[in-house]
């Protein structure tokens, strides 16, 4: 699958697919070297908003690559097939068509739609044809805590009804242990149960205690064949910031060097303003480089950012800001 490969300036260009990682052994010694300089990261990270700025045209065109990397996202306990089919409708027409002709956009889609295990079969049928992949949230999501045995067989069973992405989340106390070894079996067998489906650790930052655990939770998992780091499920109590991304994105970075794999980064939860979307597309075009803006690399797991960025887009061609219901997004 590929969406339209959108550079910063608006050139649709064509991306060859990364060839997936396949781990490595676990090196205990690289994981227990991993540190973090709190007080050094979060200065830094205080410091993205303001050091980069895209107006007008050029800004038109960064919106529009978000929306290529946007997970459309629905998880709630009152997901029905309605609701789904209505959100892949989304997810292929993501902003309105006026607004996209008016851009010279046609064929902006989403880079992906998640949904829970049971409407699996509604994203798969509604999205027939498009090329748009169903990503599956599994391994007991949220919390990760169902028996291992059924976390492992819930990875096929969504596999085998047609996830081609799977976002699984890791045990939290192999993390606040230090029980890398265990971290990584569980993270290997999960890679190995999702089969050609890519596979995305849910590291779930804000449960992690510090910003080294995420660092080297990070590494362990790259490790056992991540194709995608994630922060969050959206559901803990802090998600994605700016501190977390900038240790994931170097573990990434410092991944590459030492393999020559590049590994995915999907921020997730609390992201849901055109602008702090703007701030994370800046930080990886700073730290990794242009080709981890593309969907086989980075997604933001997002559902209401997608309607402000409708608004920004609208606001850009019209010289108006629209009322929110205007762009619903199911």
């Amino acid at each position: 699958m590929q969406t339209p490969t959108i550079t910063a300036e608006g050139h649709q260009l064509p991306t060859a697919l990364e060839p997936r990682n396949p781990g490595m052994a676990l090196d205990l010694d690289w994981v227990r070297t991993a540190q973090a300089n709190t007080s050094a990261i979060e200065r830094r990270a205080k410091t993205l908003p303001g050091r980069r700025s895209v107006k007008k045209d050029y800004q038109a065109a960064w919106l529009c690559k978000a929306i290529s990397l946007i997970d459309l996202t629905t998880l709630s306990g009152d997901d029905s097939e309605g609701r789904v089919a209505r959100l892949c409708a989304k997810a292929k027409q993501p902003v309105r068509a006026d607004i996209l002709d008016a851009l010279g956009m046609q064929g902006l889609t989403t880079g992906a739609v998640c949904v829970y295990h049971d409407m699996i079969d509604t994203a798969v049928s509604s999205l027939k044809g498009t090329g748009i992949p169903v990503a599956a949230v599994s391994t007991g999501f949220p919390a990760g805590l169902s028996p291992y045995h059924l976390r492992i067989a819930e990875i096929g069973e969504s596999v085998k009804a047609g996830a081609e992405e799977i976002d699984i989340v890791i045990t939290r106390r192999h993390v606040l242990q230090g029980n890398w070894q265990a971290l990584y079996d569980e993270m290997k067998e999960m890679r190995e149960a999702c089969g050609d489906a890519h596979v995305k650790a849910i590291l779930a930052t804000g449960e992690l205690g510090t910003l080294r655990n995420v660092a080297r939770a990070s590494l362990v998992c790259m490790m056992a064949g991540a194709d995608f780091i994630k922060t969050s499920t959206g559901k803990e109590s802090v998600n994605a910031t700016l501190p977390v991304s900038l240790v994931m994105i170097r573990a990434i970075r410092d991944y590459y060097d030492r393999t020559g794999f590049r590994v995915g980064y999907k921020p997730a939860g609390g992201i849901s303003k055109a602008k702090d979307s703007l701030v994370y597309l800046s930080l990886i075009k700073d730290e990794l480089g242009d080709r981890w803006l593309q969907p086989d690399l980075f997604r933001f797991g997002a559902s209401s950012l997608l309607g402000d960025i409708e608004r920004q887009l609208e606001h850009h061609v019209t010289g108006q800001y629209s009322a929110n219901h205007r762009h619903a997004m199911a």
